[in-house]
């Protein structure tokens, strides 16, 4: 098994969920990331997700957005963010890293040439934003012959039958948007999340992470209820911006303080 079917596997047995948090690689400078994402994992992240900065991240909200723009100011590329994977997997070998990011990049480097290092670093899975699953199949093709997980995003608006060419393409899990509109959002209805959750698993044979909306442990604990992994991203990017470098214990008391609350949402 992969180290995310692993991870999920190893929750499942102890009737956890996962808790997935989102940092964009390069924000607030490339020295800082590996040490934000060893932070993460000492605060109780079960599976890291990396964006890889792009310069038009039209899924994002004003939070991420600036994110990217900031780490595109240092210049940091997709290859450098491979690079920072290899630097973290020289003190964690057990934490899944998911690149999540836009195709373009990929496609500038190659789908062989990309999957090939993204391998050798240590990375265990890939979500391309902008790349639905009728286009997906020759990179994820190329993905899972290098063992790499590829991961889509689900919508509350997306048709039954791209849902089903999503549950034969993905492996990992998938990324539930739990909402429409961009990251960062609010307004989420739990009663829904949990309706489209029942319908998507009568489908999908893959664990389902919801993400989008959730700034809190409270709605953290909430969404665990219904789902199999929590996945937060605009709250911790926000301290990175007003915090910096300086963020790493304010990322650690939050996660813990999520993962204290989803460890009791279920008992």
């Amino acid at each position: 098994m992969s180290r995310i079917q692993t991870t999920f596997v190893r929750l499942q047995t102890h009737k956890k969920q996962a808790l997935i948090p989102f940092i964009t690689a390069g924000d607030p400078h490339p020295a800082a990331t590996v040490g934000l994402m060893h932070a993460l994992v000492s605060g109780g992240a079960d599976i890291l997700e990396l964006g890889v900065p792009f310069s038009d991240p039209m899924a994002d909200g004003p939070v991420i957005q600036k994110a990217s723009e900031r780490a595109l100011a240092h210049g940091t590329s997709l290859s450098d963010v491979l690079g920072m994977v290899r630097e973290f997997r020289r003190k964690d070998a057990d934490t899944p890293v998911v690149l999540m990011g836009y195709a373009n990049p990929i496609e500038a480097m190659g789908y062989q040439a990309f999957a090939e290092q993204a391998k050798a670093v240590g990375v265990d899975g890939v979500l391309t934003v902008d790349m639905p699953p009728e286009e997906a199949g020759p990179l994820a093709e190329v993905l899972k012959a290098h063992e790499l997980d590829p991961i889509f995003l689900l919508a509350p608006t997306t048709p039954a039958w791209r849902v089903a060419e999503v549950a034969k393409l993905a492996s990992g899990y998938v990324y539930y948007v739990s909402l429409k509109g961009v990251t960062g959002a609010a307004n989420l209805d739990l009663d829904d999340v949990a309706s489209k959750l029942s319908t998507l698993r009568e489908h999908l044979s893959v664990p389902i992470g919801v993400g989008f909306g959730i700034r809190d442990a409270a709605t953290a604990q909430a969404v665990a209820r219904i789902a199999d992994s929590v996945i937060i991203g605009s709250r911790l990017v926000q301290e990175v911006e007003e915090h910096g470098a300086d963020a790493t214990p304010r990322l650690i008391a939050f996660m813990r303080e999520v993962r204290s609350a989803m460890d009791g949402a279920r008992q």
